[in-house]
């Protein structure tokens, strides 16, 4: 190995060590010393050279966690040593008879200590360690077979691929138990995109950490906000030590993180005081727990107490009361989101959950509301887990006395009047109002993205003014403003001022397939906007094209057709497309380049070795083709690389033909 090598490879060493110390202070001892953009940094330049030398790259890479290879299913793991359930306990009065039980079998009538520790509410895994490195992540499954997750597992950023040396000695097989979760603010943040985008949600946390978990390409994985205490062993060799306690240190010294706010209790008391602070705490926590976990503090006497049927003797879970309530629901008025969805929330009679007065909950979408029957004036059953806004478990029909009322979604929208349309299969329906109020910051930051009209300047936080001052009310209206106007607001000084509105003047200048993009119709992107361009050859043409005559346009189908005809028949687009076009936009129409390819659409899927995505498509172009999202009888080729997705299932179905790399160089060299 070359000298400089050698140093390559020692950086890379250091690297790794630093960023796993780095992760280990923020994920495990919540003691950052650096700040996120300095870990990016240290983090890109690991990635950077384990690229360019990945033969220098260390199994325990934190590169790793972003995930690897879809894996076609999940093989069956057998645990060393059951994964048990416990019982559960309700109040004080069976705490006291499940210590009575122990005493008699133990022969004793002292107080027994034991470990009170949250009980998380996620989904059960074990970790085997074998000389200090992850060798194996798996379900609890049934208790003696799981399902082998090791890759997603790979992918939490808590979870240390190689455990730390600088504390207690590292067994040589160490079996941890624990609870993967999903954090409450990441539930929230998740449950609100996959509203917007009219996708059907998680009710609770732990529903979302198992979707995530059982994700056959661990990509997806490595997105999800998952995390992971510890709070038990398996096997262990050598077995050292004598307490619950001790165990749950020795872990944060190896780099894990135990399950927090645990506590030694010596006596049944203790045990009750600390599920009362536990249960009228846990709204603060930042976590889901519907209880706690108690368990005979010494290792010896849980051997000696052992287990009966599928459970232990030792341990117990002591259960939180329910957090639901009953009320009524008063009406149902639908809300729109960023995007454009109408999310039906229902007006509560007021009640009393978790030490909160709920007034609304949220219904999600119409599939849900027809899912469960809700009507309007019904008697309700509702429930507050994982999200500020609760949500309904079951309508009490049997209370019904017929005044009640279906709820039907409006056909315009409350916020704008423009239409509202649902897609066929989809539960979502939305406002098509390119100015729709409720959505216009997100139109905005399209309006002016690169791929649109590429504005330099009209960035989140200048929307964001523009819209709370009334400055812009469309995007139009981006265009009435002046460098006085805009050198008042905040962070906008003259010069500023003076480079947007150049910008502004500047995109005013643009092709017909930019323009038709910035303007955010539904299903309707670059590739797209191109061949509506290309085929009407002026915009008059693409507005005023009905359904029938859309579909007859290569690669656009029904659903697509629906949505360009139902945005252009909107009488409130085209007032705002008339305003733009006054305000001096000059739409040029690209000449069709014609080549070897001309007239053939190609569907790109899978990682491509010698060319990138994007060199792909220009070179697809340069030759007259296109490059389509999505396949369909009227794509030509489908060409597949690395890990393709289901568009090349899709093609085979089809019959599309079918590229490799060297199919498509042959293609473009030919």
């Amino acid at each position: 190995m070359t000298v400089a090598l050698q140093a390559l490879k020692e950086e890379i060493r250091e690297l790794t060590a630093r960023l796993e110390d780095h992760g280990y202070r923020y994920h495990v001892l919540d003691q950052p010393v650096i700040n996120d953009s300095e870990y990016d940094e240290l983090f890109r330049r690991l990635s950077r050279l384990e690229q360019e030398h990945p033969e220098l790259a260390l199994p325990n890479s934190p590169t790793t966690k972003v995930g690897g290879p879809p894996v076609e299913k999940f093989t069956t793991v057998r645990h060393t040593l059951p994964m048990l359930s416990l019982d559960n306990i309700t109040n004080p009065g069976e705490l006291a008879d499940f210590e009575q039980r122990i005493q008699r079998f133990l022969k004793t009538e002292d107080a027994i200590e034991y470990v009170a520790e949250p009980k998380i509410d996620g989904i059960g895994v074990e970790l085997v360690y074998e000389g200090g490195e992850l060798k194996v992540g798996s379900t609890r499954g049934d208790g003696t077979n799981g399902e082998d997750i090791t890759q997603n597992i790979r992918t939490i950023r808590s979870v240390p691929l190689a455990l730390r040396r600088d504390g207690v000695a590292v067994p040589p097989l160490l079996e941890v138990r624990g609870e993967v979760f999903y954090p409450t603010e990441g539930f929230r943040r998740l449950n609100r995109q996959r509203e917007e985008a009219g996708e059907y949600l998680f009710a609770n946390p732990r529903n979302a950490a198992a979707g995530a978990l059982k994700q056959l390409d661990s990509k997806i994985t490595a997105g999800r906000p998952l995390d992971l205490f510890c709070h038990g062993m398996g096997t262990m060799e050598p077995a050292s030590f004598a307490s619950h306690a001790d165990f749950l240190a020795a872990l944060q010294s190896w780099g894990l993180k135990p399950v927090p706010l645990t506590r030694v209790c010596g006596n049944v008391e203790e045990v009750v005081a600390y599920q009362e602070e536990m249960e009228s705490g846990r709204d603060a926590l930042p976590y889901e727990i519907d209880g706690v976990v108690l368990k005979v503090n010494s290792l010896e006497l849980q051997r000696r107490l052992g287990q009966i049927a599928r459970s232990p003797r030792w341990a117990m879970a002591y259960k939180f009361k329910p957090r639901q309530s009953t009320t009524r629901i008063l009406d149902i008025q639908p809300q729109v989101g960023r995007t454009g969805t109408l999310t039906p929330v229902a007006s509560l009679q007021p009640v009393q959950l978790a030490g909160v007065t709920v007034r609304n909950a949220s219904l999600h979408n119409m599939d849900e509301i027809e899912r469960k029957d809700i009507r309007i004036g019904d008697a309700i059953v509702i429930e507050r887990a994982g999200d500020v806004i609760p949500y309904v478990v079951r309508v009490l029909a049997e209370q019904r006395d017929g005044s009640e009322r279906v709820f039907e979604m409006p056909s315009r929208c409350p916020m704008c009047d423009s239409q509202v349309y649902r897609e066929e299969g989809e539960a979502a329906y939305r406002c098509v109002g390119l100015a729709c109020p409720a959505k216009l910051k997100e139109s905005l930051k399209f309006f002016g993205s690169r791929n649109a009209l590429d504005i330099e300047g009209l960035g989140e936080k200048l929307i964001d003014q523009l819209v709370a001052k009334k400055l812009v009310e469309d995007s139009a209206d981006l265009y009435d403003l002046d460098e006085e106007a805009l050198a008042s607001l905040d962070r906008m000084g003259a010069k500023s001022a003076e480079n947007l509105v150049r910008e502004l003047g500047r995109s005013k200048d643009t092709t017909l397939s930019r323009f038709v993009t910035a303007l955010g119709i539904r299903h309707v992107g670059e590739a797209t906007a191109k061949v509506l361009a290309d085929h009407f050859g002026s915009l008059d043409g693409i507005m005023d094209a009905n359904e029938e005559a859309l579909t007859e346009v290569r690669d656009i189908g029904p659903e697509v057709a629906k949505s360009i005809a139902g945005f252009f028949a909107d009488e409130a687009n085209r007032r705002v497309i008339d305003k733009l076009l006054a305000a001096g936009f000059h739409l040029k129409v690209e000449a069709r380049t014609e080549g070897g390819l001309t007239g053939l659409s190609f569907v790109l899927t899978g990682s491509l070795e010698t060319l990138s995505r994007g060199e792909a498509q220009k070179s697809i172009a340069a030759l007259g083709g296109r490059v389509v999202g999505s396949v369909s009888s009227k794509t030509d080729y489908v060409v597949v690389g690395a890990d393709p997705g289901s568009k090349a299932d899709k093609a085979r179905e089809l019959g599309i033909r079918i590229l490799d790399e060297d199919g498509l160089r042959a293609m473009l060299d030919g």
